[in-house]
């Protein structure tokens, strides 16, 4: 079954700030960078996205230049809950909390948020419950780098510590077979 991971394009936050789940928006002009993106994609699929807005915009417009078998939003496909570090600048984040993150991050839970662990299992069920290996039709998933890199660590059984090895960029398709 083929499966096309699509992140969202880039938000307007400033670069440095950390931002899982908040609901940022998109920057603009962002039709030329939807139209590549869709003109990488199958003509005929079943979405799934993360309700974000900075993904939910980009699906919509994959749903409105498909054939689309089914659209789902599902909240496993958020990204890293960031906790009490969300909108904040990662320079602003005292050392004493981020260095020994930055060290086990998939292991270290951000204060009021998440491990990349938790982030994995959240996946790792929305896998094992919604993508049937019986299924016949591709499908696109639209979402954050995080939840990106945990499907690729899932898919190639990269240890979640060697997650960052997966580069994802803003716009990038990737497609697996699964």
């Amino acid at each position: 079954m083929e499966i096309y991971l699509v992140r969202h394009t880039e938000t307007i936050c400033e670069k440095g700030i950390c931002y899982g789940q908040s609901d940022v928006d998109i920057a603009v002009p962002f039709d030329n960078i939807f139209d590549e993106i869709v003109s990488q994609l199958p003509s005929e699929a079943s979405i799934f996205t993360s309700p974000l807005k900075r993904c939910v915009i980009l699906a919509k417009h994959i749903q409105n230049n498909i054939k689309t078998i089914s659209y789902h939003e599902d909240e496993r496909l958020k990204e890293m809950n960031f906790g009490d570090w969300e909108l904040k600048n990662w320079n602003e984040i005292p050392p004493e909390q981020l260095n020994p993150w930055m060290e086990d991050f998939v292991n270290i839970k951000v204060s009021n948020g998440e491990s990349f662990v938790e982030l994995h299992d959240r996946v790792s069920d929305f896998l094992l419950n919604n993508i049937s290996k019986n299924v016949k039709q591709p499908i696109v998933i639209v979402a954050h780098a995080g939840i990106i890199r945990s499907i690729l660590c899932h898919q190639t059984s990269l240890p979640l510590k060697e997650a960052f090895q997966n580069k994802v960029d803003f716009g990038q398709v990737i497609k697996i077979e699964l």
